[in-house]
């Protein structure tokens, strides 16, 4: 009797194994699928980076204003913070004892 139910349960488990396969089961289709799912989920993440990266340039040229695009020999000029002494004027300088009445 116990011979008959070992031979029951091998036949059930190679019919079982069989069905799997059958439905698309197996590992040669879950590879696929994994393989599936990281593509797509490259092509999201590429998207994504393209449309924060447009974003974020949108914003810049927003706060910074439009800059005229500079020739190919025309490097930018650097800033330099004015000077105190190139600028002053004399309404900027505080009155010295000369000028006090």
């Amino acid at each position: 009797m116990e011979v008959l139910t070992l031979l029951i349960a091998v036949v059930a488990l190679v019919i079982a194994i069989l069905a799997f396969q059958r439905t698309g089961g197996g590992i040669h289709d879950l590879r696929r699928q994994m393989e599936d799912l990281s593509e797509k989920t490259e092509h999201a993440t590429k998207g994504a980076r393209d449309m924060t990266a447009d974003a974020l340039s949108r914003l810049e040229t927003f706060i910074r204003g439009q800059q005229k695009p500079s020739s190919p020999g025309h490097e930018t000029p650097e800033y330099k913070p004015p000077t105190t002494e190139s600028h002053e004027t004399p309404e900027d300088q505080p009155p010295t004892r000369e000028d006090k009445p």
